[in-house]
């Protein structure tokens, strides 16, 4: 049973939240006609600050949170992956968001979809890269809730039985109800919450490890025995040569990947210029850096003793959490997880919802819809989403989710060469892309399944089996097939489509006037 002091805790937390929802419509610059851009993209009216608190809520999940210390909980050193990948992230996106909002805002697309429509005049292709984002995007939210679950129960806060179902709804319900009636302005209200608490948080909980411990030595030292390490040279707190291609393809791809979300872009498209993205891509980094402490609790609970259920690795940190902080502190580190489960979640809604609405329904179904009704059927889409998230959540086991966002990321790593390439030159055809984008998906996911759902996939080299993250792998024969496409089509004399996004459509960058938004 939970600790009455902790529950309070926890219970003023996630109240603290749902105010902080109610007065997300302050967000609002001026009464304007419903539009979608409003609704998903807060009016594209975020400064600096709540763009740094938005987007980095949104990166930084508490699955992640959770996930990131249960895998070096388990595994050692192969965890630490994630802080390399969110480092390589913060370039990319300093060069990818800025060049894309900047497309987008003169043309008013609201979605990645929107872009590759605009740049190679193909509907198909673009069809397939929003159905990616939202067949990417579901299990990634579900995930938030199995973070969420994995948290209170670690806490004591979760009954068994249909009452634990309820009390995970009726946290989740405060949030659906605010995204439903201010769109992004919600979540991005809720992330300043997120950031502060999840920073002081941390803190506390790092304080007193290290001083019931005496410093990180003993905790590496304690860890590496609990892995079964015979010495330093040979702890599993190393990495081995073995592993290294495995861990520097996983760091890359997954970088790659990120910034093909959904719910990232729709966060980076919310802010109000180019000159504010490359702000808080410089600023991403002390992110980074909670992610890397995060880790490194996931070596303490070894260090502890900690005994996570088994299949539950994710729960490590909580039960941590549990054992080493005074019940009020513990209640608010439960607390500020759970938050940081609520940001991403709701701007994945969002963006799943948008991205159908854009490119499925405006384009195939309703062409000529209304605004107002674009938005209506948005926010019933949103709730679906996170309906069809709760549900799946209670029908199926953890692993089928963990699943599914593994092969996720596979998929959308696919839209890249659409996407980030097209930003700088249109000479891939977009049949060419469609082909390359069929066979990256398909021989993606056969890898993924063919390793018993592993990302990590063995190719013989000849030399022996070198060990790469599947999604790399995916993409270079996407990229070869798109390249091979592309020349044939060519020498075919196969037209494309229009170009209507004003970018050149070679490898270079166009030098604008420099205005407010900076534009490329």
């Amino acid at each position: 049973m939970a600790d009455g002091a902790m529950t309070a805790t926890f219970l003023a937390v996630i109240g603290g939240a749902s105010l902080l929802a109610v007065t997300a419509r302050r967000l609002r610059p001026s009464e304007q006609l419903p539009s979608l851009e409003g609704w998903a993209l807060a009016d594209r009216g975020l400064g600096p600050g709540w763009t740094w608190l938005l987007l980095g809520g949104t990166v930084y999940t508490a699955y992640t949170f959770t996930a990131v210390p249960g895998l070096a909980y388990g595994n050692g050193a192969p965890a630490f992956f994630a802080v390399p990948y969110t480092v390589i992230v913060c370039p990319l996106a300093f060069v990818l968001l800025s060049r894309l909002w900047s497309v987008a805002r003169r043309h008013g697309y609201v979605t990645a979809a929107d872009f590759v429509r605009g740049r190679y005049g193909s509907p198909p292709l673009a069809l397939v890269v929003a159905l990616t984002g939202i067949l990417a995007t579901m299990p990634y939210l579900a995930l938030q809730l199995l973070g969420i679950r994995a948290v209170l129960t670690a806490g004591g806060l979760y009954p068994r039985g249909a009452t634990g179902d309820l009390v995970m709804v009726a946290v989740f319900a405060g949030l659906a109800v605010a995204t439903y009636r201010h769109g992004l302005r919600a979540p991005a209200v809720i992330s300043a919450l997120k950031a502060v608490a999840v920073f002081v948080s941390l803190t506390a909980v790092c304080w007193l490890v290290l001083r019931r411990f005496g410093g990180p030595g003993a905790v590496f030292d304690g860890a590496g025995r609990a892995l079964g390490g015979t010495d330093a040279a040979h702890s599993p707190l190393l990495l081995s040569p073995e592993q290294q291609p495995a861990y520097a393809t996983l760091a890359l791809g997954s970088a790659l990947a990120l910034l093909m979300y959904p719910h990232v872009l729709t966060a980076g498209f919310a802010a109000d210029g180019t000159r504010t993205l490359r702000k808080v891509s410089a600023g991403l980094p002390a992110w980074t850096a909670l992610l890397a402490l995060f880790g490194f609790l996931g070596i303490a609970a070894l260090a502890a003793g900690v005994r996570a259920p088994e299949g539950g690795a994710e729960a490590a940190v909580p039960m941590l959490v549990d054992r080493v902080m005074p019940a009020p502190l513990a209640g608010l580190v439960f607390g500020s997880i759970v938050v940081g489960a609520l940001v991403p979640a709701a701007v994945m809604s969002i963006a799943a919802a948008t991205s159908f609405v854009r490119n499925v329904y405006v384009e195939y179904v309703h062409p000529t819809a209304t605004p107002k009704r674009q938005v209506r059927v948005a926010k019933a889409v949103s709730l679906t989403a996170k309906l069809g998230a709760v549900a799946f959540v209670f029908g199926l086991r953890d692993q089928d989710a963990i699943n599914l966002q593994l092969l996720g990321g596979v998929w959308i790593l696919q839209i890249f060469p659409a996407v980030a390439v097209g930003l700088y030159t249109r000479w891939l055809h977009p049949r060419a892309l469609l082909a390359g984008w069929a066979v990256g998906m398909v021989a993606g996911t056969y890898l993924v399944v063919r390793e018993g759902f592993s990302s990590i996939v063995p190719l013989d080299t000849g030399a022996g089996p070198l060990e790469i993250y599947a999604g790399i792998a995916a993409l270079l024969l996407n990229l070869t097939v798109a390249v091979a496409g592309t020349a044939a089509l060519a020498r075919l004399g196969v037209p494309r489509g229009a170009d209507a996004t004003d970018l050149p459509s070679r490898l270079m960058v166009r030098r604008g006037p420099q205005t407010g938004a900076d534009n490329p």
